[in-house]
């Protein structure tokens, strides 16, 4: 026969090997969701580096624009304004990529939208009057 002494000392075993499985098990989700979080954290880093990348290069862009205007010239017809454009083209497109192929709109913002005023409620029972202003004085020249 067992004694309470054997019971509690295979109880605590039970509970002890019970206790390593749900660690181990555990780790290993943790593990997952660390690959699946280092994972987003490269992509969001890449993404954010191309942005700079694209900034760069219209800031290069935005420059010579202005020399070969500066030169009364076309800056559609510069080489090397058509050479930062299609460097921008393709960052943009790898960008795109990362982005899980989101169209992205490069539109010039609007107006902000405007919030609309409560109407006021008008009585019709009251009439306002508008009082004429007196023809004013042509000036003299």
């Amino acid at each position: 026969m067992a004694t309470l002494f054997d019971k509690i000392k295979r109880d605590v075993r039970k509970g002890i090997e019970e206790g390593i499985a749900v660690v181990k098990e555990g780790a290993s989700v943790v593990s997952g969701k660390m690959g699946e979080l280092t994972a987003e954290g490269k992509r969001q880093y890449k993404m954010f580096d191309l942005k700079a990348k694209i900034q760069g290069q219209m800031t290069v862009l935005g420059g010579r624009a202005y020399d070969v205007l500066d030169g009364r010239k076309n800056p559609a017809a510069d080489g090397k304004v058509k050479a930062v454009y299609a460097k921008i083209k393709k960052l943009e497109e790898q960008l795109r990529k990362l982005e899980g192929g989101k169209q992205t709109k490069t539109a010039a913002p609007g107006k902000p939208a405007r919030k609309a005023a409560p109407k006021k409620a008008i009585n019709p029972a009251v009439k306002k009057t508008a009082k004429k202003a007196a023809p004013k004085a042509a000036a003299k020249k």
